[in-house]
């Protein structure tokens, strides 16, 4: 009750935050019409994250059903499916628009969820006796490949809300979304995997909602716990928000009935221009700058999942009393960290270095290279700093994600390009995710010390790729800073002139 209380305060600052930043000088109505927008969009991706590191939480229920090397390849199956499909559907999204895009998401997921929740109860219950690997990394897989709908979804509607000055803003609240999804796939998740073991059938339950989830899973003359559960949940919530989707969401600000929205970003003066699928490929492809987002994000990937994914494992294996708080909150510390990851790039970027997005991700960088090396140096002497490093490593994970795929990507794509640019740049998050997924799973198996020291080459070398677009800028952001600054200085020369008058 308490984490959940944390989150929802935390959900609060983040819309006053909203509300109280309002560099364009909008009108009212168009910032609670904008909120109603985005607010149930990003819920609807938040659950999307519950419905995808639910796997993680079935594994740890599975126990050896489920082994470390097998829940690697899994995973990594399942993320390379999500890096790919964005070549597909990345174009798709662009011309059928977000709205579309993240109503495939929410209801391809959710089915896929159910056919995963009936493949765990058949495996659990011994009605189906094969090995997990195979019939697993399937449904994981047509689960990402529908997931990938939803984070370019979202960016593709926000392009068009949102001035490429408010991005930064934007982009926290992205990472907000990403770190509530975190918070309910891994504290959500437990406590639905908690609430329908076997041996709670005959527990009182504490409220209507354990009694209702226990009536329906679980089963007092079946000693095997309803792990399936966990699957099924996420399902029904990602339906609920599909259909708030369909009511409440516009693609445009048009489409609300406001005037159109020059957000200033690569799209300004080209909205005419029809691009191809092969237009929108070659726009990420052919582009430096694009590549050097992804390359970003590719060691960010490493380092995400690497963190996310394995802590847990490790601890519960490695049996750390002092680690226990962090085991235990575990997606609630990460929710936290990540909104303050996300919050801190965000307006570092838009305040401090005029939009730019390289500073403040090549700073979050180094915070993640040294906070590897500590999880190196202390890994089994002292619990409490290796816990702690480890949730710092995913607060800088989420900043950095907000900045490259949540803004940049966007902000160089345009309007046009949008869906394509981020989902692409994105994919490269889950090409690292996949690698880390496949190779800690290996080393591990030698010795855990693998784990922090195969992170710390991705957290430099991300640092250094940061560095490297410290100054980029899209041309029509340029000139509209210029313009700005110029109006800006007339308007003092003006003053100036009126005082000595």
């Amino acid at each position: 009750m308490v984490s959940l209380l944390l989150v929802g305060l935390c959900l609060a600052a983040v819309i006053w935050i909203y509300f109280s930043n309002n560099p364009m000088r909008h009108g009212r109505w168009f910032m609670v019409r904008r909120f109603i927008n985005w607010f149930p969009l990003g819920m609807t991706y938040a659950f999307l994250y519950m419905g995808r590191y639910n796997l993680n939480v079935c594994k740890d229920a599975m126990g050896t059903m489920m082994t470390n090397d097998q829940f690697g390849i899994i995973f990594a199956i399942g993320t390379w499916t999500y890096a790919l499909a964005f070549v597909v559907n990345g174009p798709i999204v662009d011309k059928i628009g977000g709205k579309k895009g993240i109503i495939i998401s929410a209801v391809g997921a959710a089915v896929a969820n159910i056919l995963l929740g009936v493949l765990t109860y058949l495996m659990v219950t011994g009605r189906l006796k094969m090995k997990v690997l195979v019939p697993f990394a399937v449904l994981y897989s047509l689960n990402m490949y529908f997931q990938s709908y939803g984070a370019m979804s979202i960016i593709k509607v926000k392009a068009y809300w949102f001035h490429v000055r408010e991005r930064g803003v934007f982009g926290a609240v992205f990472g907000t979304l990403i770190s509530m999804g975190v918070y309910f796939a891994f504290d959500w998740g437990q406590s639905i995997v908690d609430m329908t073991k076997a041996s709670a059938a005959a527990d009182p339950a504490p409220g209507w909602f354990p009694a209702l989830v226990r009536r329906v899973f679980v089963s007092s003359s079946s000693p095997v716990d309803a792990t399936w559960a966990v699957f099924f949940i996420p399902a029904g919530i990602m339906i609920g928000w599909a259909l708030l989707d369909w009511w409440l969401i516009k693609d445009t600000p048009e489409e609300a009935g406001f005037e159109h929205l020059d957000t200033h970003d690569a799209s300004s003066g080209v909205m005419h221009v029809e691009l191809t699928t092969m237009d929108l490929l070659k726009k990420v492809f052919t582009s430096r700058l694009m590549l050097m987002l992804g390359a970003v994000e590719f060691t960010t990937g490493v380092l995400r999942n690497g963190v996310m994914q394995w802590y847990r494992i490790f601890e519960k294996g490695a049996n750390q009393p002092e680690a226990a708080f962090f085991v235990q909150h575990w997606g609630l510390l990460l929710c936290i960290f990540g909104i303050i990851g996300g919050f801190a790039g965000g307006l570092v970027s838009d305040r401090f270095f005029q939009s730019r997005r390289g500073p403040p991700a090549a700073m979050l960088c180094g915070l993640m290279l040294v906070m590897a090396i500590l999880m190196a140096v202390f890994l089994y002497s002292a619990p409490r700093i290796v816990g702690s490093a480890a949730v710092l490593i995913s607060m800088g994970v989420i900043g950095v994600t907000s900045l490259m795929s949540g803004t940049a990507a966007a902000d160089f794509g345009g309007r046009k390009a949008t869906a394509t640019c981020m989902g692409i740049v994105d994919g490269f998050v889950y090409l690292g995710s996949g690698l880390q997924s496949i190779s800690i799973g290996y080393l591990v198996g030698f010795d855990w010390h693998w784990w922090p020291i195969f992170l710390i080459p991705f957290a430099l070398i991300g640092g250094v790729l940061a560095l490297t677009i410290w100054h980029e800028l899209p041309a029509a952001t340029r000139r509209y800073i210029a313009e700005v600054e110029q109006k800006g200085k007339g308007a003092e020369v003006a003053v100036a002139v009126e005082k000595a008058l």
